[in-house]
């Protein structure tokens, strides 16, 4: 309750600073945020009012994950570890993940603006984001419990295709997080969150290993790897089981050499992809995780905490 009030206060003590500078766009914009905060906040306390009052007892508090500090390009920097950024793989995997990562990373993550559009109920934000430092980060999928449920039909002859073997960030790159929702009852109700790798020029810094699972001379092997370039993720609020959109840049084959040629054609084959690739089902839980990440970012939160992800192999939030 104390820290609601505090952000209404400091959002009306930075609408009284920008009307005695003449900030009039400026003004209007952090009356609107102290509005939204409010709403918000008073209708997220009246909502776990009513869950104590139904239950008799406050409940216990869900196990977390790691916290995202987000400065929006404006006061000290906030950057933090790459695997806080990226910790909504785990989140949305159906399998177990495992964090894999050379000795001497560096990357770091930071959101550095965030752009509002409010045209009647209808809201609009875009925040850009950075990867710095150097170094290679990967999600690495465990597929273990699959091959078990599919066994007798893989040593049939069977194959499990394009299985996603890993998630990869490679050095840095710009982003954009592009969310869109709706306001209610002064509360933004975010229906979608983007993200985008490749923005502003620079290209993506994420790829994904995909490949195929096989039975052969007595145990189960990867065949046709391949490697897709990652453009957008998207998680759109639609009726039935929670999904998520990939559009890619390029697809080629994990062994193939890095000429020109073989650039072009990878983005040929990405844009051909593009057309067939379905939404990928995704965990309930990472999917409601990230609208409630774009959430905090159209609210401007100042941090942005990740349910614990049970997927995660690993002691990764400790670590972070």
């Amino acid at each position: 309750m104390e820290h609601l009030y505090i952000r209404i206060w400091n959002r009306f003590l930075n609408t009284a600073d920008h009307i005695r500078k003449g900030r009039w766009k400026e003004f209007t914009r952090q009356a609107l945020m102290a509005v939204l905060v409010a709403g918000a906040g008073l209708t997220a306390m009246a909502s776990e009012s009513s869950k104590v009052e139904q239950a008799g007892a406050p409940a216990a508090a869900e196990e977390a994950g790691p916290t995202l500090h987000l400065d929006y390009g404006r006061g000290a920097a906030c950057e933090n570890p790459l695997g806080k950024f990226m910790y909504f793989v785990p989140l949305i995997s159906p399998q177990p993940v495992s964090v894999a990562t050379n000795p001497s990373n560096t990357q770091q993550a930071r959101v550095i603006s965030a752009t509002r559009r409010i045209n009647g109920n209808s809201l609009q934000v875009t925040c850009d984001f950075e990867f710095v430092g150097a170094g290679v980060y990967r999600h690495i999928i465990d597929h273990t419990q699959e091959i078990l449920r599919h066994e007798s039909e893989l040593k049939a002859g069977g194959a499990l295709e394009q299985q996603l073997g890993s998630i990869n960030v490679e050095g840095s790159g710009k982003g954009t997080i592009e969310i869109e929702g709706t306001i209610a009852n002064r509360v933004p109700v975010i229906t979608e969150v983007r993200l985008r790798f490749n923005a502003h020029g620079h290209p993506s810094p994420v790829t994904i290993d995909l490949h195929d699972i096989k039975f052969q001379d007595g145990v189960f092997r990867n065949q046709n790897d391949m490697i897709a370039r990652v453009n957008t993720l998207t998680f759109r609020r639609n009726p039935g089981a929670a999904k998520m959109e990939i559009t890619v840049a390029s697809v080629s084959r994990k062994d193939a050499c890095n000429s020109r040629m073989q650039k072009l054609l990878g983005s040929i084959k990405g844009a051909a992809a593009n057309l067939f690739i379905k939404p990928v089902a995704v965990e309930q839980a990472g999917f409601n995780a990230m609208l409630n990440f774009g959430q905090a970012l159209a609210l401007e939160s100042p941090t942005f905490t990740f349910p614990r992800a049970t997927n995660l192999k690993g002691d990764f939030a400790a670590r972070s």
